[in-house]
């Protein structure tokens, strides 16, 4: 698999989360009738005033822990994410492969497994290759085209800026709405924290918002089921620093190992 194709398939695994997000965005409705069932103080709030208020605390983070999984990409995204474009965690693709990553400014350091290593150079060379890097990082800028694409999913700005729609995240102001009614469900629970479901279907599409019951109202599940495909997107750790900690220099190989395994796969 290329280096193009991978980065590609980052980004459609992000834009999905995005896209699930920022579907619920949308001027505030009336407030519902006072409910006993859970709600916490969302009881007396609409469905789309829960979700905007859920948009809202998304746009105040200044970190958060991203995973997304589809079912119609194998790739998947858990990432620790920051304001500044600090990132650690890892991208996995299926039967191509899994990306440990760890990114400090425009510092990056990225460990491939060995599915990695084989799918990139078969034969040999790819044997050779996950045996000689193995539990081994590749360092080196975001200069490098490789490593940008790869690291694309670190900016948590781009993130709210595109669950927003709105181009100006700091504002708080959500997109306009799309097509489709919202509508609350039943409190459960969702990797150990109390949420409410807020529901919305059109044209097809099946889209579900998780917002945190106690304290700050964040979104901490979306979920989209359109033509028996889903997506799924977890957000968790709000405000948790992203860990500072990088691989140690003997654990570290420059990116060029990459690059002139690369050219040399070009020329055979």
């Amino acid at each position: 698999m290329t280096s193009r194709r991978r980065a590609a398939g980052i980004t459609a695994a992000l834009t999905c989360g995005v896209a699930v997000i920022a579907g619920f965005a949308g001027p505030a409705a009336a407030a519902a009738p006072a409910s006993d069932g859970g709600e916490g103080d969302l009881a007396d709030k609409s469905a789309q005033q829960i979700s905007d208020e859920s948009l809202r605390q998304l746009l105040a983070a200044q970190s958060l822990r991203l995973r997304t999984e589809t079912s119609a990409d194998p790739t998947k995204l858990d990432l620790t994410l920051d304001r500044a474009g600090n990132c650690t965690g890892s991208v996995s693709k299926g039967e191509f492969g899994r990306v440990d990553l760890v990114k400090r400014g425009e510092q990056v350091w990225m460990k491939p497994d060995a599915a990695f290593w084989k799918t990139q150079f078969p034969g040999r060379k790819g044997d050779d290759a996950a045996q000689r890097y193995k539990d081994t990082y590749l360092h080196g800028t975001t200069k490098n085209g490789f490593l940008r694409g790869v690291t694309a999913a670190c900016d948590l700005k781009a993130f709210q800026k595109s669950a927003t729609g709105s181009g100006k995240p700091s504002s708080g102001t959500p997109s306009p709405s799309r097509s489709g009614s919202l509508t609350k469900g039943r409190p459960t629970t969702e990797d150990g924290a109390r949420v409410l479901p807020v529901v919305k279907k059109a044209r097809g599409a099946v889209q579900t918002l998780y917002v945190a019951i106690d304290g700050k109202h964040y979104p901490r599940k979306l979920t989209a089921e359109v033509d028996h495909e889903t997506g799924t997107i977890l957000l968790s750790n709000y405000d948790t620093p992203v860990s500072t900690k990088t691989p140690a220099p003997g654990d570290t190989a420059d990116i060029s190992a990459l690059e002139d395994l690369m050219k040399g796969s070009q020329g055979t």
